[in-house]
Parts: C-alpha cells; structure tokens; sequence
C-alpha cells in the first residue's frame, strides 16, 4: 500500500504543487496524496489540487476555536488514512493535541536555516540581518513554533545584488527540492532521532 500524504495549506501552495510534482514523477515512490485541506476556502492552492483530480477539502477556521478547528481537520486526515501530514504554507499553530495526534508523523518546511529566523518573513528577517548565507529548512513539527528536528537543510548564498524578492526566490527553488528529500527521508523510515539530531542510518 502506498503512503498517504496529506496537504495543510493556506495559500498558493507551491511546495504542495512540488510534493505532487516528485508523486507524479516518481522521485516520492510508493505515496499518493489523500486530502489537501485549506483553512481558507479562496487559498489558490485548492483550486490547484481540484484542477489535479485530487481530494480538496476546505475546512474554515474563521468564527472557531482552536481546537474546534483542529479536531475537524484530524477528523479528516484520519477519515481519509493519512499518515504523514506535510504543511505547505499553513498560516496556522497546530495545537500540542493535533501534533499528539501524528507523532513524528507532521512535518513543515521553513525560510530559513533554523534555529535562525523562526516565525513570520524569515527571508526578509535573513536580509535586514545581513547574513551571507541564508536558505531553507524542513523540519518535523512539535508543540513549539518551528522547534523540531531538523530532517533536511539546505544553503543558499546571499549575493550582494540581492533583494528580498530575488533572494526568497532562490530559496523557494530549494524549498522545492528539500520537501522531496525529507519526505523520502520520513517515508523510508530509515533514522533516528538522538536529542535534536536527526541520523539517517544508512546500513538499516
């Protein structure tokens, strides 16, 4: 049985189009995508997974609580038998209980080389510091905002002839490419996790 993926996004969602691009392509062998679910019924992302035949599912969390809108959507990736959730650009905190619901089953992938520049705008943070290299992090999810183990990194060097916009550009090309390796990372199940650090064993 393949693995099933489940999409969380709020927006255009680039890196869901990416993640169904390396399915398609056979880069993330034996995994389909069961559920893409938006928190917004207009995000673009949505109507990009309806126009690719997928299962789209908006579920709204304007008007509820947290935790009302987090338990109808595990609701629905469990409906749907996900076992790995990849958030590609969900402007939403998960509560402690919806990542208890998927232990070391959630990942997020991020604008920067964390522990740097957590939260919002990361690359426009990386900038106004004037970091020389910069880049993009995917990461499991906990119950802190962008705090779990790191699973796959990748730089990007901040050229003088940078802007904002050119650089979060660069990144966003890795973003793409780091998403495809940490999922095969997960998915084959080959590691372990020693304090922080994520080992791939490559003899298991």
């Amino acid at each position: 049985m393949p693995h099933s993926l489940g999409i969380l996004l709020s927006g255009r969602g680039s890196n869901f189009i990416a993640i169904a691009d390396s399915i398609d392509a056979g880069r993330i062998p034996d995994a389909r995508i069961s559920a893409v679910i938006t928190n917004k019924a207009d995000a673009p992302g949505i109507a990009t997974a309806r126009q690719r035949g997928l299962n789209a599912l908006a579920i709204p969390s304007k008007g509820k609580s947290r935790e009302e809108h987090d338990r109808e959507v595990v609701s629905a990736l469990k409906k749907n038998d996900v076992d790995l959730v990849c958030l590609a650009g969900y402007m939403r905190l998960l509560s402690p209980w919806f990542v208890q619901q998927f232990p070391r089953r959630i990942l997020n992938i991020h604008p920067s080389l964390l522990p740097a520049f957590p939260g919002l705008e990361a690359q426009e943070q990386a900038f106004a510091y004037g970091v020389k290299v910069s880049g993009c992090t995917v990461h499991f999810v906990d119950e802190e905002l962008d705090h779990g183990p790191i699973i796959v990194q990748k730089t990007v060097a901040v050229l003088d002839s940078d802007d904002e916009h050119k650089l979060a550009t660069r990144i966003l090309e890795q973003e793409h490419l780091a998403y495809t390796e940490a999922i095969n990372v997960v998915l084959a199940g080959k590691f372990r996790i020693v304090g922080r650090r994520l080992i791939v064993d490559e003899k298991s």
